[in-house]
């Protein structure tokens, strides 16, 4: 799998894979999730890997079972924790570290810079706006900007990078 271009990797996670979804998405990586695409099932596993084979995706998940039937195109996600998921995409080669705000978190929508009335419009956006970059995503709107908190996730990012 290594010789994937990660420019182009495009995924698709299990439903244990939660915060993995949401922070690739932040990452730009076009990230399905399985909560996002139907209510359980007894076919789950089999849906999954028609859509990772059609749409050509690498499934991410922490089913062994369903790694194994995936082949090449799963990965299997053994940590718990999401900067150890992250580290070991790196390690793979599947990913770089870096926050890009393309993709909603929440969708996986692509995002656009924000509009002056979107983000007057937004309760939870800063007072201080000066210098801040927003974007705004088009189908579940919501705002977002690189704040302190983005400051936090790189750094956090970084360090697993390094490790």
């Amino acid at each position: 799998m290594s010789g994937r271009s990660e420019e182009r990797a495009k995924f698709l996670a299990d439903r244990m894979l939660g915060t993995l979804t949401r922070r690739l998405r932040l990452m730009g990586y076009d990230t399905l999730s399985a909560n996002s695409l139907f209510p359980g099932s007894r076919r789950e596993d089999t849906v999954l890997l028609e859509i990772a084979r059609t749409q050509g995706r690498i499934l991410l998940t922490r089913d062994a079972e369903l790694a194994r039937r995936a082949g090449e195109q799963g990965v299997l996600v053994r940590s718990e924790q999401v900067d150890e998921q992250v580290a070991h995409l790196l390690g793979l080669g599947l990913v770089s570290l870096h926050l890009s705000f393309d993709r909603c978190s929440l969708c996986n929508t692509p995002l656009r810079p924000a509009r002056r009335r979107e983000i007057e419009g937004a309760a939870y956006a800063p007072e201080a706006r000066e210098g801040l970059s927003f974007f705004w995503c088009p189908v579940c709107h919501r705002l977002y900007w690189m704040g302190s908190h983005t400051r936090r996730m790189r750094e956090e990012m970084e360090k697993a990078g390094d490790e």
